[in-house]
């Protein structure tokens, strides 16, 4: 059974390449025609015969397939993307100064069931594979140079989409390598992020396999029992001890760790919420991102006003917390935040 090519890192690749005697050097080759050029078919130019041959029979370099385009008024676009099983996910690339920011899922569906989102409605009806995160971005970046020639600049990367990225860590890990390498597309490690609601055991391998990129955390309140509603798993993975691991991760002069918060109009809003946020996170190397809530079809949650939203970044502020509000972009097209989900 032939496998993907896109499944594996430059080490890997090379390591294949080494053991059936061929040329390593065909793994440089490869990795410029498919992720640097974008190109689909199969490499013939430069590439020894006997590699040629090697990959026909042993690899294929199929990707998913796009089954659907929204684009929003703001020019974001979101795809329906169709794996080889038929399972489906939304990916979202988001336009910010004539450049483009990718959000790309990492599981079919999420098993967190975080009560703000879409997605957490769907239950997790498998992982994706490294081949199939990967290729979310490869067919977004095609379909940006085809359709938006003018300013077709895919800059960013947030593991942000349906799922949670550090539980399938293996595939995320590997699919982080591909797009790190200078071989192929080269994205900068500041140029990565990883989100995750909190989930420890993949917070754990965190130094020692992922260092470097941008990790955000998904907050949202820093009051327990108000995280507890919002975030199961806070119940498994208290605050507390996830904060004593992102403490430990080694931050560069200009890196912080990113607190997501969503903000919920008449249950996280308050200025007492903005307090002990402000208390639990003063003096942390960090960046909080302040979202107003995204509403989707049946939830119980609404969206603040405006001038609730700007009162809890004042207080903030007054912590010396730089306190971002994220403006929300596609959400007519239920591509913002939160709403991302797939009938299945």
């Amino acid at each position: 059974m032939k496998t993907s090519f896109y499944q594996y890192n430059f080490k890997e690749l090379t390591k294949i390449l080494e053991e059936n005697d061929l040329s390593v050097s065909g793994a440089s080759l490869l990795f410029n025609w498919h992720y640097k050029q974008k190109n689909i078919e199969p490499c013939t130019h430069n590439l020894a015969l006997a590699t040629q041959e090697y990959l026909r029979e042993n690899f294929n370099f199929e990707l998913p397939i796009i089954i659907d385009v929204h684009e929003s008024s703001d020019h974001t676009a979101k795809f329906l993307i169709q794996m080889s099983d038929g399972l489906k996910v939304e990916t979202v690339l988001i336009p910010f100064q004539n450049k483009y920011t990718i959000c790309l899922s990492t599981q079919v569906g999420c098993a967190m069931k975080c009560s703000f989102c879409f997605t957490g409605t769907q239950g997790l009806k498998r992982h994706l594979a490294t081949h199939e995160i990967v290729g979310q971005f490869i067919l977004a970046d095609r379909w940006l140079k085809k359709q938006r020639p003018a300013d077709h600049q895919l800059k960013n990367i947030v593991y942000m989409g349906q799922g949670e990225p550090l539980h399938n860590f293996d595939a995320v890990k590997t699919s982080i390598e591909i797009f790190l390498d200078q071989h192929g597309t080269s994205i900068g490690v500041q140029k990565i992020t990883v989100s995750t609601a909190g989930y420890l055991p993949g917070l754990l391998r965190w130094n020692n396999e992922i260092p470097g990129v941008n990790i955000a955390l998904s907050l949202h309140s820093s009051i327990e029992e108000k995280r507890n509603k919002l975030i199961p798993i806070n119940q498994r993975y208290p605050l507390e001890e996830i904060l004593k691991y992102l403490d430990l991760i080694p931050l560069k002069r200009k890196q912080y760790v990113i607190y997501e918060y969503l903000l919920i109009k008449n249950f996280n809003d308050s200025d007492f919420d903005a307090h002990a946020t402000g208390e639990l996170l003063k003096g942390k190397q960090a960046i909080i991102n302040l979202i107003p809530f995204n509403p989707f079809p049946g939830t119980e949650y609404e969206r603040p006003e405006n001038i609730r939203v700007e009162a809890f970044q004042k207080i903030l502020e007054s912590y010396k917390l730089p306190a971002l509000i994220r403006g929300t972009k596609g959400d007519d097209i239920l591509a913002a935040c939160g709403q991302l989900n797939t009938k299945i």
